[in-house]
Parts: C-alpha cells; sequence; structure tokens
C-alpha cells in the first residue's frame, strides 16, 4: 500500500504509525478526515519480517553502478545503506529529488497564504514584543526555515517567530536597557541586537545538543495544565503590553517606568481612562473590531474558497497604511512605524559571538526556557500533521533540525529565535502544503518583502501592530473554559494547582520565574510518583483457585497470616528506596489510605509471597535493597517465597546471594504452586 508523498514516486507508506500521546484531543478527528487514514499493522509483515521501506538493489551476488560497472555485493550493500542514511538524516535528499509537479500548486498556495500572515505578524512581534526593529522578526520568518526545509521531518511545520517567545526577548532586551544607565539612545539597537542573537545563538545549540542525546522525551515531562497555566499566562502579559500602545500611553509608560506586568496593569487602570490618545485608541480598536468581525464571518463562508483564504491581517494593514498616509495620521499624534533601516549591525552575515559573547552568561536561562516551550509547541504541531497526513516524525531529528535552524539564523544579527506554530502548520496543511517547499515559499516572499516592501509600510499606525497581536493572543485564551471545567469535572486538583501557581508566578513576578518553579514542582511531582513502587495486596477470588487484588475485589479472601504482594513495575534505585516502608504500611493497615497515627488493622504477617511477574528488570541498587529487606523480614522470622520470578531478574538474584538466602525452594513457577507448599507445611 503506498500513499503519494514529496515524490512523483509513490514512496511507501510506514505500518508502524503511533499515535502522539502529545497531540491534543482536536487532533484525533483529523486522523480520519476524508481518505487520511493511518493504516493498521499488518501481522504478518511482523512474524516474517518483511519491511516496507523502499527495496535498494537485488538480491544477486554483483551490482551494476551508474556508469555500468559490476560492483561487489559488499559495496553495493554499503552504498545501499549509506544512502538510506542520508534519507533518514537529511529529509530533504528524498523529498527533492523525487519532487511530484502535482503537488506543486498546493504548496505554492500555502505559501503565499502563510507570507500573507507571517509578514505584518513578525513585525508586530519584532516591535511591539521584543522591542526590536520590524526586520529582526522579518529575519526570523525568513532564514531560519530555509535551514528547517532541509533537515525537518514535518512536511507541514512552519517555522517562525512566536508571540510569548519573543515576549521572552523583549523582556531580556528590556532589562539589558534599563540595567546599563551609561547605554546612550544611540546605542540602544546595537544592545537590542547583541542580546538577541546571543538568545537565538544559545537556543539553536541548546536544541542541536538536546536532539544530539536523544532527549526528544522532554515533551512528556510537563503537564498540559503547567503548558496550559503558562499560555494563558502568556496570554495576559501581552495583552496588557499592548494595550499600552493602544491607548497612546507609551510616551506616558517611558516616563513612569513600570516593570513587571502586574506595575503595568496598576499604570493602566491609573492612567487608561484619562490620559489615554483618542485618535490612536480610535485607531487601534477600530482596526481589532474590523479583524475581529473579518475573521468570524469567514466562519459562515467555509464553501466559497476564496473568502475562507482572505489574508484580512494583510488587508488590515494596506488600508490602515493608505488611510493613514492620506489623512496624515502621523500629524494628529498616532505613532507610525516611519523609515525602517535594514540594520544587522554592520554586515548582513556576521559571527554570532563577535558581538554578543559578553550577553551570553546574562541571557542563558531565557535561552533554555525558550528552548524548551518552543520544542514543546513544534512537537505538539508536527506530531498533530504527522497523524492527520499519515507519516511519522522523529523528536530528535526535530530538535537538531530546529537548532540548526536557529543557529543559521542566528548569524544574522538581531533574528529571533524561530520554533514551529501550531496554528500556522494547520492552515499550512489546510491550504495543500505537502512538503517543505511551502515553507521555502512563505521565506523566499518574506525576505522580497523585507528588502522591497518596507519602504511602503512608511505610514502604517504601530497601534495597528498592537491589533494585530491581539487577535491572535484571543486564540490562546479559547481553550481555559474548556480545560478549567474539564480538570473541574474529574476532580483534578492537583492539576488545577499547577495551573493557577504557574499563572500566577508568571503575571505576579515574571515568567521566567513562573515556568521555573512550576517546572521544578513537576518535576518533583515526577519523582515522587515514580519513587513509589506499585504494590497490590492478592486474595484468593470465591469458588475458584484465581488470585486478584483485594482492592478491586472486595469478596477477595485474605489468608491470615498470609500477606502476597505483587510488585506492578521494574525495580531500580529510585522505587525501592520507599519499599521497607511501603511493605510495611500495607502488612499493618492494608490498600487503604490511612494516617500512621491510627492504629494498625491488619495483624502481623508470619509469611510473605512475592508475585513477581512484572518485574523484567531490576538493578544493582535494587537488588542491594531487596536483599536487605528480605533479610530483615528472615531475622522477624518471617516465611519468604518467590513466584513469578523471571529469568533477568533471576539472574541477578542468583549473584547478589537472595537465592542462597532463601534456599531454591522458597522459589516457585506459579503462586498457586507456592499456596499448595505453604498448605502443606
Amino acid at each position: 500500500m503506498t500513499q503519494q508523498s514529496g515524490g512523483s514516486t509513490m514512496e511507501p507508506v510506514s505500518w508502524f504509525h503511533s499515535l502522539s500521546t502529545a497531540a491534543s484531543v482536536s487532533s484525533l478527528s483529523d486522523m480520519v478526515h476524508r481518505e487520511e487514514r493511518t493504516p493498521l499493522v499488518n501481522q504478518s509483515d511482523i512474524e516474517t519480517g518483511h519491511t516496507t521501506h523502499a527495496q535498494y538493489g537485488s538480491s544477486s551476488s554483483m551490482r551494476t553502478s551508474a556508469s555500468g560497472v559490476e560492483l561487489p555485493k559488499d559495496t553495493s550493500k554499503r552504498n545501499s545503506m549509506f544512502k538510506k542514511r542520508v534519507r533518514y538524516y537529511v529529509p530533504s535528499t528524498a523529498w527533492i529529488p523525487d519532487y511530484s509537479v502535482s503537488l506543486l500548486g498546493g504548496d505554492l498556495l500555502a505559501g503565499v497564504t502563510l507570507a500573507a500572515m507571517l509578514i505584518p505578524q513578525s513585525v508586530s512581534y519584532g516591535t511591539s514584543l521584543a522591542k526590536l526593529s520590524p526586520t529582526t522578526g522579518l529575519f526570523a520568518a525568513a532564514i531560519p526555515p530555509i535551514m528547517y526545509s532541509l533537515l525537518g521531518t514535518s512536511r507541514q511545520l512552519n517555522v517562525a517567530p512566536e508571540a510569548a517567545l519573543s515576549l521572552l526577548v523583549g523582556q531580556a532586551v528590556s532589562d539589558y536597557r534599563r540595567g546599563d544607565h551609561h547605554t546612550r539612545p544611540e546605542d540602544a539597537d546595537a544592545v537590542g541586537i547583541a542580546v538577541s542573537t546571543a538568545i537565538t545563538f544559545q537556543v539553536g545549540l541548546f536544541a542541536s545538543m538536546l536532539g544530539f542525546f536523544r532527549l526528544g522525551f522532554l515533551d512528556v515531562v510537563l503537564s498540559r495544565a503547567l503548558l496550559r497555566g503558562f499560555v494563558t499566562a502568556v496570554a495576559v502579559v501581552i495583552t496588557i503590553e499592548q494595550l499600552i500602545p493602544m491607548f497612546g500611553l507609551v510616551a506616558l509608560e517611558n516616563q513612569m517606568n513600570p516593570e513587571s506586568t502586574l506595575d503595568k496593569i496598576v499604570f493602566l487602570l491609573e492612567f487608561s481612562w484619562s490620559n489615554y490618545h483618542k485618535p490612536t485608541m480610535l485607531v487601534s480598536f477600530g482596526a481589532l473590531l474590523v479583524l475581529i468581525f473579518m475573521r468570524t464571518s469567514k466562519g459562515y463562508f467555509r464553501r466559497i474558497w476564496w473568502i475562507e483564504r482572505l489574508p484580512e491581517v494583510l488587508l488590515v494593514v494596506v488600508l490602515s497604511t493608505i488611510i493613514s498616509g492620506y489623512l496624515r495620521w502621523d500629524e494628529e499624534g498616532v505613532d507610525i512605524l516611519g523609515k525602517i533601516p535594514i540594520n544587522t549591525g554592520g554586515h548582513f552575515f556576521s559571527f554570532p559571538l563577535k558581538q554578543s559573547i559578553s550577553y551570553i552568561r546574562g541571557t542563558t536561562s531565557t535561552a533554555v526556557l525558550i528552548t524548551i516551550m518552543g520544542f514543546l509547541d513544534s512537537t505538539v504541531a508536527a506530531k498533530q500533521n504527522a497523524d492527520r497526513f499519515g507519516y511519522s516524525i522523529s523528536p530528535n531529528r526535530e530538535l537538531v533540525a530546529l537548532g540548526a535552524a536557529n543557529l543559521f539564523g542566528s548569524f544574522v544579527p538581531g533574528t529571533l529565535p524561530a520554533f514551529g506554530s501550531i496554528v500556522r502548520s494547520k492552515i499550512n496543511g489546510d491550504v495543500g502544503a505537502r512538503t517543505q517547499l511551502a515553507s521555502l515559499v512563505t521565506a523566499g516572499i518574506t525576505l522580497l518583502a523585507t528588502f522591497f516592501l518596507l519602504p511602503y509600510l512608511y505610514y502604517l499606525p504601530r497601534c495597528v501592530l498592537a491589533s494585530i497581536i491581539c487577535l491572535f493572543v484571543i486564540s490562546l485564551f479559547s481553550e481555559v473554559p474548556h480545560d478549567l471545567m474539564y480538570y473541574w469535572r474529574i476532580r483534578a486538583w492537583t492539576d488545577l494547582a499547577m495551573m493557577f501557581l504557574t499563572f500566577s508566578l508568571s503575571v505576579i513576578w515574571n515568567i521566567e520565574i513562573g515556568i521555573i518553579v512550576s517546572l521544578i514542582i513537576s518535576l518533583l511531582l515526577v519523582i515522587k510518583r515514580s519513587s513509589h513502587t506499585r504494590l497490590i495486596i492478592l486474595g484468593r477470588i470465591p469458588g475458584t483457585d484465581q488470585w486478584g487484588p483485594i482492592a478491586d475485589n472486595p469478596g477477595a479472601e485474605d489468608v491470615p497470616g498470609i500477606l502476597i504482594i505483587r510488585i506492578r513495575e521494574s525495580l531500580d534505585f529510585a522505587n525501592t528506596a520507599q519499599l521497607k516502608e511501603r511493605l510495611r504500611r500495607l502488612e499493618l493497615y492494608g490498600p487503604e489510605r490511612t494516617h500512621p497515627s491510627e492504629e494498625p488493622r491488619r495483624q502481623p504477617a508470619s509469611t510473605l509471597v512475592f508475585h513477581m511477574a512484572d518485574v523484567e528488570t531490576c538493578d544493582a541498587s535494587a537488588v542491594q535493597i531487596f536483599h536487605e529487606l528480605l533479610e530483615t523480614y528472615q531475622n522477624r522470622g518471617v516465611e519468604l517465597f518467590v513466584t513469578h520470578l523471571r529469568s533477568g531478574p533471576r539472574k541477578m538474584f542468583e549473584r547478589a546471594g537472595i537465592e542462597e538466602l532463601l534456599g531454591s525452594e522458597a522459589f516457585f513457577a506459579t503462586l498457586g504452586d507456592a499456596m499448595t507448599s505453604i498448605g502443606q507445611q
């Protein structure tokens, strides 16, 4: 079975697709959209060892090279393996040579559509969030995607600056500008470019290292509640940041200099109704209402393709620029974009550390946060599209590709960090993108706009850019009510607490403190849960010779004086440290949760049976702790038995002297055999 991909040939579809754990629930319906269905595993392929990958060469002992010279079988094998490795690690070598002209229309349409959305969005992110020149956002939308299109495994992922990440860069830039009181105003741009370059370089370096050391599993460490709290806090922070220029309070903000988001909220409450600039406020909120109206109206005309593809953001930018120039809003006090020089600090391409090395140490924490958050957003978007269009991605190779893209971007001074977006990537796939050519088209149009179209945006009101950002922020709030109701309905109090903690810390202090504290708490919760060995007490099910958990089977018979413990996971140094205390509590109180101050509910056991069918591995520390535990029970006079022990752990037990300690007669193949022997004794 085949599926058309990025080439003119039909490339085989892998039978081993898996559902992404990071994919949102909303993406599940997309998996069965139209004919885009992921095939199930063919059992015969597994049993016979067949492969669905492309076959290179033939089964003969001699192969023929391109020049007609016969090659030995070993040489042909090595060449074939090399080609496979190259196509695996550099995916562009697979889709570029075999590109099908039939895919060109969809890729071009998607590239143009995304460029129409990205150009004004990137200008907004560069000026309003990152506190830099508009070109820094445009370069981030044009340079990194070129490298990602060569190395990335996702066919629809679009790499560009993100609102939350641009905000983190902007906070770092503002901190440096405020911290150095000797910095002259004319040097402020140079400081901003150096800080942004240092951050982007480190982001690329960290992402590449994470991918090289195969740490792509990090996307499962952070809970969705933590991410929801973080995203909601970012949405609030961005909204507060943009309301200041929308009310025309930028000059007053520079005088008052409120630092934290909480200070800016107080600033807005105090001055927004008394010191607002009327023309700026009318233009900004009018533009926001038009954007919301146009986006909402498009939902009612989904069957009319040209209305659905209408770039409302680009239209508002063009119209507001024309009207502003015609009516000369700048003479009314409305702040306009003005002349935008292509400012990269002297050279278009420059080694990242040449001017930024002094800012490396102070921006490392920001770079780490941007790397983690950018990768999480990118991998969710990539997995959703992979599930939808029936191909697989590698999180580790995605990390390498994203790292290389940002490293490449850092050679253009001032370029913002760039990562994938769920919204942009979904639009990319909906419009028709089937290969990374769509991203190359977007990058090319953005570069052309940067060098040739920016002068035409001279009269663009800056408050309109703030309105555009507010439009995109609305989507960040959209899932909050659903998640709150969901966690409340299932009584997930821990998740709710994590969400509110992340949100509160991010808003009251800053985003870095919020995510760092929440990340530490999340890791501590993971460690706490992993350090508790999963143990259950087994009892005989009445009328049968079967045994089941007494917590799940209320009628299960608990044999007096005998404690049967089933260990439900492999043993390691982490989860065996508290094994002795866990067994003591089960022995005295049973499976119910009780306070340690209460009186014991069970009599101390005279016989202890370990059911170890689920223990697949056991490391040295765990075996040592288990040995000490068994010695403790033996000193108490408790009889010990082990059942269902696998071959791997049994070898470890033999080497550690546990079999010698208990005697070979204490080991049984089944629990029934052990209970029969105990009954006979």
